[in-house]
This record gives C-alpha cells, structure tokens and sequence, in this order.
C-alpha cells in the first residue's frame, strides 16, 4: 500500500489510541489538507532537486512498539561529554525519566504528549500551537494530523537557563520500518534564555521516518539558541520543519550540523515581528556514498532595523547530493535590513553534486543584502603548501577541509558541542587530528 493511502487509513486507529481529543477537528482537517496535497514530487518547485520516492514507497509502522533494551553503555556513547547539561531522551516515542536529567528550575517543561493532556496549559496550547507552523505544505499538515511525541518548554521572563538541553529521539526495538511525527514547542519570554541542542538516533536496520515540526517564540530581549545534531545512519530519513517567530530586540540561532542520515530535508522559516531582531542561521554538512541533504530556508523582514545571517558551508564525496536554496523577503517598510546569505560547498569527488540556489526579494530602498555561493573544490597552491611541510595528502585535505567549514561554528558557545563537531569532521574525512 502506498504511503499516502496508509496514513489515509491509519488516521482513526490514530486518533482513538489518543487520551486528549480537543484537537480532533484540527488534526481532521489537516489530513484532509495533505489529502489533497499529497506528497511532494520534482514537479514541485520546491522539491525540484529533492526526490522523496525513496521514502513514500515504503510502508510504516505508526505505532512503534514501546520497549527498549537500550544499555548505559550504549546511551553514553550518545552524549557529547556534557556532564553539566540536562537532558531530555525520547525513547521509541515515550519520555523515558529514568534515562533523563532534568534539573532546570522555575520553567514549565513538559513532553508533548502529556501537555495535551493537561488542562491548565490548553490555553497556552490554543495561544501558540501551530500559529506559525506552515497550513500549506504537506508535511506540516502531516504532522498536526499524526503528532504525539516531542517536548514543550516555556522559560518565564527574565530567567536565563545556564545548562544547555540535549533533547535525544531514541529509536530502537522496532521489527518494522517505523513513522514518527515529533513535535515541539519552545516559549521564551522577554529577557530570557535557553539553549537546545537536539539530536536524532536509530538503532535498528530497519527504516526510520520522522517528520518533525517546530515552533520557536523569542519575546523581546530574549535569546533562543537551537543546535541540530543530524548524524543517524543510512536507515534513516528526516523531513525537520523549524519555524521561529522573535519580538524586538531579540536573537535566535538555528544551526544544522549534518553528517549522517539517508536523506536529509531542513526547512527554516524566520519571522520577524518587531525591530532590532537579530536572526543566525549556520549549516555544515558532511556526506558521502549517496545520502542527499537539503537546507531550505526563509527570513521574513517585517521590520526595520533588523539583521540575519547565513552562512552554509558544504563537503560531498561519493554520489552524495546537496541542495541549497535560501530565502530572504525585505517588506517595503523593513528599511535599515542588513541581510548576509552564503552558501559554499566542496566537491571531492567526480559524483557528488550541489544544487544552490540563493534569494532576495527586496521591496524597500534603504538596505545592505548581500547572497551568495560558491562550489569548487580544493585550493591545489594550498594543498601543495601543506605537503611541502610533510604532511600527508589525506591530512592536507583534512585540514583545509576543517578550515572551510570552521567558520560556520564561530557562533557556537557549548564547548562539548564545538568539539564534537570538530570530531565528527575528522571521522567523516578519515583521519585522525587534535584540532
């Protein structure tokens, strides 16, 4: 059965093994929406360079079986050395507490799960759930009819969280191949602070879909990091849409770190709602044989005053295909909009390919934007420096390679972070450098 006609079938089963009901209609509607809209193919302007057939002609479990075997051992390798962070895990969709150390005070967090079925935030659900998420895209639709499984957070005015969360989605156990739809809900009120760092784990050799959407609310003042670890293995498909929505006088972050999965699609969309907004965008992906990833961003200027910034750089070896495609839309009264869009990527080998395609729309007169994109492959006079010095051919790439991509880390402050992403470039370039 295909896909389509299996999440047709599946969405009552879906909605009787639910306890809250008061988003029955919503989610109805939804699936009437990506009824009609079905999946997206190259037909679509959108996905022009992304073919999902690979995904929507296997089938899926939609009720992954809850027990894991997951050991310490295996857990640990997981963590990112970050004895001082909370962490959140997800296993097979269900919030394991065992599993997790939260100790962050005087925030209301919740799994997503039981929050929808907690009557005192159903206001809050109602104020901000699926505002700013997408009503016409497929996958979006998608997720607010099957979603179960995520996180909600809301850190109160003026408190600052000093230790980074680590939100880790577990899969394991499932004989099926298995469909998630994650959903997530970060609230930040005026003057506060919070940083996530959010990864995504198989275990199993059978497939894994997960159809994630998040919503981010940055008040004035207020700063809002979010760190996408994606380094799965090459059973593994992820469609992750994060839409933010800042306040004046606000910052937000969303960086991607791709290194793994089968095929990968990012799609970002950036809100402005007020002036003096500061919007950071930064991506490094990392791929070989023939995985595929796709950034697909967007930055709204509604205001004036306001800055964003992107900066994606890209490494593919073997058959491994990128696409890049970033947006920037200026409104006529965002004057002062300082707008910076670069996307650079590195070709190492004959079969791998990039399609970039950097945008402005730009209806005001008084702005600084600039875009632009890059893709080659290795500087030879550098290569020749280095070798002259005794360093080998595979060490010299290695080096230069780091170089490229490091800037698209300077903005990261979670030093456990930092070095992880400086230890999985070197494991995906094979070779073995201190840095």
């Amino acid at each position: 059965m295909a896909l389509k006609e299996q999440i047709i079938e599946n969405h009552n089963e879906f909605l009787e093994s639910l306890r809250h009901r008061f988003l029955d209609e919503e989610r109805k509607t939804a699936l009437q929406k990506f009824a009609n809209l079905g999946f997206p193919t190259k037909k679509d302007e959108e996905y022009k360079y992304t073919n999902l057939k690979e995904i929507t002609e296997k089938s899926y479990n939609f009720f992954p079986k809850e027990h894991h075997n997951i050991t310490k051992e295996q857990f640990d390798e997981l963590h990112l050395g970050e004895e001082n962070f909370d962490w959140i895990v997800f296993v097979n969709g269900k919030l394991h507490k065992e599993l997790s150390k939260v100790s962050i005070e005087n925030v209301e967090f919740l799994s997503f799960n039981y929050a929808l079925n907690d009557e005192k935030h159903k206001e809050v659900f109602e104020k901000y759930f699926n505002t700013i998420a997408s009503k016409e895209q497929a996958f979006t639709n998608l997720n607010l009819a099957y979603c179960k499984y995520g996180f909600f957070l809301k850190v109160p005015k003026n408190v600052v969280i000093e230790k980074p969360i680590h939100v880790f989605y577990i899969s394991q156990n499932q004989e099926e191949n298995t469909f998630y739809n994650t959903r997530n809900l970060l609230i930040v009120e005026e003057g506060a602070k919070v940083e996530v760092i959010e990864s995504h784990h198989n275990f199993d050799s059978t497939y894994v879909l997960t159809n994630s959407v998040t919503e981010i609310f940055t008040y004035p003042n207020a700063k809002a990091d979010w760190h996408k670890l994606q380094n799965d293995n090459n059973t593994t498909y992820l469609i992750d849409n994060t839409f933010a929505r800042q306040e004046k006088d606000s910052l937000t972050t969303v960086n991607t770190f791709s290194f793994g999965g089968k095929l990968v699609r990012n799609n970002l969309d950036f809100i402005h709602n007020g002036s003096n907004i500061n919007s950071f965008m930064n991506g490094i992906t990392i791929i070989g044989k023939d995985q595929l990833v796709d950034h697909h961003t967007a930055v709204h200027h509604n205001f004036p005053n306001c800055e964003s910034y992107q900066n994606y750089k890209g490494i593919f070896d073997g058959n491994a295909h990128g696409v890049f495609n970033g947006k920037v839309f200026v409104d006529k009264i965002a004057q002062k909009t300082n707008a910076y869009q670069q996307n650079n990527n590195v070709l190492l080998s004959e079969g791998a390919s990039i399609d970039t395609k950097p945008q402005l729309e730009i209806f005001a007169d008084d702005v600084k934007c600039s875009h632009g994109c890059t893709v080659g492959q290795l500087n030879e006079d550098a290569l020749f420096y280095l070798r002259a010095r005794g360093i080998s051919k595979k060490e010299a790439q290695a080096l230069l390679l780091y170089a490229f991509a490091n800037d698209a880390m300077q903005n990261i402050d979670i030093e456990p972070l930092k070095e992880k992403i400086s230890k999985l470039l070197a494991e995906k370039l094979g070779v073995d450098i201190e840095f």
